[in-house]
C-alpha cells in the first residue's frame, strides 16, 4: 500500500508540474524578423469592466491599427484552439477573443446569484463593442459569432447595426430545437447502418421530438455520438477529450487558475448557459432582417448547429449584402478546420463588403 501510495503522489507531482510548465499565462509575442517583439502589434490578456463586471479577453494583431474584429465564442471559449489551429486572423484584423460572464477568464469575476441571460449577453456584446471603438478609435468594428455565440451575436447585431460593418456567423443558430431533431434523426439513421447496437439503444431511450425537447440524457451522450459520426466539433476530431480537453491544459496563454476556471464554468453553464432559451427561440423569427452585410460560414458536416437549418434560414433574412459559404471538409469549426479559406474569404468579401466567393453567387 505505501508503494501503491507513493507511486500514485510521485504520478500526481509530475502531472502537476507539467501543468504548472504549460501556464506561464502570457499572450506570446508577435516577432519580427529579428526576434525582436513587432513594431505597432499588440497581444495582451486584459480585463476591462463591462457592464458592472470585469471581463476577460485575449487581443491579438499584428498591426493595432487594422479593423477590430471582436469573436463572441458559443458553449465555451475556444481561443486555445487557435495553439493547434492558428487562424491567421490577425493578420488583417485586431482579433478580440472575448471570454463572457461566467465563463473562463471571466469566471472568478461572476456573482453566485447572479442569473445569466441571453438579454444580459447581448448587452454585454454591445457595451463590448462600444469600449473597443472607444479603446481603437473605430467608428465601427466586425462582429463574428460562433455556434451558441452566433445567437446573441446576431441580436446584437440586429439591435445596434450602426456599431458594426459586418456581422459574420459561424455555425449559424437558427432554429436550435429544430436542429436538434435534425441531428437526432441522423445520428439514429447512421448507428443502425452501422449495426451499432449500443449507440441505437442509448438514441432510442432518449427521443429528441418537437414537441418533448431534448431529454438531459440524449445531451449526455451527444458529444460521443457526434463526434464518432465526424458531426461534431471538427469533421476529423473524434474526441472531446484528445481533441478539446487535453489541448486546453496545454495551452500556455492561460495560467493554471484560469484553465481550472475554464472547465468549472463549462461544467456550470453545460451546452450554453442560456440553453433553455435557445430551444425556445426562433431566430427566423426574432431576427428575420440586418441592416448590415450577413456572412455565413458553414461547415457542410456540421449537425451541431444544422448546416442545413443555418441555409434555410440564410435564404429568409434580409440583408443589404449576404453571402453564405460552404466549408466542404468541415463540419462545426470552420475557421479552425479551413483557416486558409475562412481568411480568404474575409479578404476578399466581408472586407470589401462584397459577396463574390459566395455560395449563392
Amino acid at each position: 500500500m505505501l508503494a501503491v501510495f507513493s507511486v500514485i503522489l510521485f504520478s500526481t507531482l509530475i502531472v502537476v508540474a507539467l501543468l504548472w510548465s504549460w501556464s506561464p499565462g502570457k499572450p506570446k509575442p508577435f516577432l519580427d524578423a529579428t526576434g525582436k517583439p513587432l513594431t505597432g502589434s499588440i497581444s495582451e490578456k486584459s480585463f476591462p469592466e463591462i457592464n458592472h463586471l470585469e471581463q476577460g479577453m485575449f487581443i491579438k494583431g499584428k498591426d493595432a491599427t487594422k479593423p477590430v474584429l471582436l469573436y463572441v465564442h458559443g458553449g465555451m471559449p475556444d481561443y486555445f484552439l487557435t495553439q493547434k489551429y492558428p487562424t491567421g486572423f490577425e493578420d488583417e484584423f485586431v482579433v478580440v477573443w472575448w471570454e463572457q460572464r461566467g465563463i473562463g477568464l471571466s469566471y472568478q469575476h461572476q456573482k453566485p446569484s447572479e442569473t445569466v441571460t441571453s438579454e444580459k449577453l447581448v448587452a454585454d456584446v454591445i457595451a463590448m463593442t462600444n469600449y473597443l471603438r472607444h479603446r481603437f478609435g473605430q467608428e465601427k468594428i466586425y462582429l463574428m459569432g460562433h455556434s451558441g455565440g452566433t445567437f446573441i451575436a446576431i441580436q446584437a447585431a440586429a439591435k445596434a447595426p450602426e456599431l458594426y460593418h459586418a456581422y459574420i456567423g459561424v455555425a449559424q443558430m437558427s432554429n436550435q430545437l429544430r436542429s436538434e431533431k435534425r441531428a437526432y434523426d441522423y445520428m439514429l439513421k447512421r448507428f443502425r447502418e452501422q449495426g451499432n447496437k449500443r449507440m441505437i439503444r442509448k438514441l432510442e431511450a432518449a427521443p429528441v421530438t418537437m414537441a418533448g425537447g431534448v431529454p438531459g440524457e440524449y445531451l449526455a451522450l451527444r458529444d460521443e455520438a457526434m463526434h464518432g459520426l465526424g458531426i461534431g466539433t471538427m469533421h476529423n476530431m473524434r474526441s472531446v477529450i484528445t481533441g478539446i480537453f487535453l489541448p486546453s491544459w496545454q495551452f500556455r496563454e492561460y495560467t493554471l487558475k484560469e484553465k481550472i476556471n475554464l472547465w468549472r464554468s463549462k461544467a456550470n453553464a453545460g451546452v450554453s448557459v442560456v440553453w433553455s432559451e435557445i430551444l425556445e427561440t426562433d431566430l427566423t423569427q426574432t431576427v428575420p432582417e440586418l441592416k448590415i452585410p450577413v456572412y455565413f460560414f458553414e461547415g457542410i458536416y456540421d449537425y451541431t448547429c444544422s448546416y442545413e437549418e443555418a441555409k434555410l434560414y440564410f435564404r429568409q433574412l434580409k440583408a443589404p449584402v449576404k453571402g453564405f459559404y460552404t466549408f466542404r471538409h468541415s463540419a462545426h469549426s470552420p475557421i479552425f478546420e479551413e483557416p486558409a479559406t475562412a481568411l480568404h474569404i474575409l479578404r476578399t468579401d466581408v472586407l470589401a463588403g462584397s459577396s463574390n466567393l459566395a455560395d449563392n453567387n
